[in-house]
């Protein structure tokens, strides 16, 4: 979805940085230096977070906030100058797993060694994979918009103009069944805004992922009762995307037992939409990919691979999953005691004039969000590659030889018979 921003924390940041895309992804992005936490239903400040340099230095990326379509569009030319061929204007309709091939919309069908599916949660290829319409069958958990609004717009509202005055400053609004984000985009023209929405009553249409664009209209409407500030964000809006949020576990399968098909991203393992690491799984499992296909020499590696691939990385995935629900969860707290006590944790931490979370009673969530952005995926797959990938090829090698030296003694005996 390209229709609003996203933010990629330091473990994605630092994946890209070493592919070369450095200079082109600091052209389009913003730095997030901090963040403030907001009451939903009053504008109340709960409290303020501003992120440490070490945190950054310690996990060798820093975190940067852009438009999706900036992303996409940086990522899509780095493609094609790396030699990939992109095909515009069709759409993948079926896929034969056991022939390793798809038929495009065309008409045409393509065939190849291997077939990776990144089509999202609601995809084909995690239906081809696994049998079933995990996400269409899923019960729908709230409603996510996700927009953009002028920069300018907000500046010639008094009541607006604070939250643009640092582009670095982020803000998140917490509320009753009910959350907000906001931030700004590279280019300082736009600033992004994410609206979680639980209404009580809602047409949802089964299987229904992404309306690409909905009136802006019905998003006001989601956000019910809220601070006037957020009501004068949603009228300057422009046209939101809309995403059903379904909470679905990864798949227990990421390979076709073909050993040829293989899902990744938020195909292989969904998260809520509007996650911080919704593009960082995706990018993650993209490097551990390209690592272990470095080390490719015949075919029949490539079942290998896949199968290791996701034995490296379903764990690091579905503890993600279950990061992001929570943080989902936080943000969205129904009023009652669970809720009173977060908020009254934030309170006392302005109350002592801290502006980090990273002691007190959130000293463990601190330490979860260090262990995520400090994860290397490729030295993951390097790690694989030199305690078990080497084994295997050498266990090979030492079962040819021993094969062609039966052969070869097989061929002498029967020489040796037929004279």
């Amino acid at each position: 979805m390209s229709h609003g921003g996203i933010r990629l924390p330091p473990n994605v940041v630092k994946i890209l940085y070493k592919w070369g895309l450095k200079d082109a992804l600091d052209a389009i992005s913003v730095e997030s230096r901090s963040f403030e936490m907001d009451k939903y239903e009053t504008g109340e400040v709960l409290g303020t977070h501003v992120w440490d340099d070490d945190i950054f230095t310690a996990t060798g990326g820093t975190f940067l906030l852009c438009h999706h379509a900036d992303l996409r569009q940086l990522l899509h030319d780095a493609a094609i100058e790396a030699g990939a061929k992109i095909h515009t204007g069709v759409k993948v309709v079926s896929v034969d797993c056991n022939a390793c091939q798809v038929t495009l919309s065309s008409g045409a069908k393509l065939r190849a060694d291997v077939l990776v599916g990144a089509d999202g949660c609601s995809g084909l290829m995690s239906q081809a994979v696994t049998g079933k319409n995990v996400f269409g069958d899923a019960s729908p958990h709230c409603l996510f918009y996700n927009t953009t609004v002028p920069v300018e717009l907000m500046q010639r509202d008094p009541a607006l103009a604070d939250l643009c005055i640092s582009k670095y400053k982020s803000f998140v609004w917490l509320g009753h069944n009910a959350g907000v984000t906001g931030f700004h985009l590279g280019g300082e023209a736009e600033f992004a805004l994410h609206i979680w929405a639980q209404p009580s009553r809602y047409d949802y249409r089964e299987g229904e992922r992404c309306t690409a664009e909905v009136s802006p209209k019905e998003m006001r409407k989601q956000l019910g009762h809220c601070e006037p500030r957020l009501l004068k964000l949603a009228a300057l809006a422009k046209s939101p995307a809309r995403v059903h949020v379904k909470i679905i576990p990864p798949l227990d399968n990421w390979v076709h037992p073909s050993g040829r098909v293989l899902v990744i991203g938020e195909a292989a393992h969904p998260l809520p939409a509007g996650s911080i690491q919704s593009g960082a799984l995706a990018v993650e499992d993209s490097a551990v990919l390209a690592k272990l296909f470095s080390h490719l020499r015949s075919e029949d590696q490539i079942p290998t691979f896949l199968y290791a691939l996701q034995e490296l990385r379903e764990g690091r995935c579905a503890s993600v999953v279950k990061c992001e629900q929570g943080n989902l969860f936080f943000q969205m707290m129904p009023h009652g005691p669970k809720q009173e006590r977060r908020d009254n944790m934030l309170r006392n931490l302005v109350a002592k004039g801290r502006t980090r979370l990273s002691s007190g009673e959130f000293f463990d969530q601190w330490e979860q969000v260090k262990a995520l952005f400090g994860y290397d995926p490729e030295d993951q797959a390097d790690d694989w590659w030199i305690k078990w990938g080497i084994l295997r090829e050498r266990a090979k090698d030492r079962t040819r030889d021993l094969e062609e030296r039966m052969n070869s003694r097989f061929s002498v005996l029967a020489s040796s018979h037929n004279v």
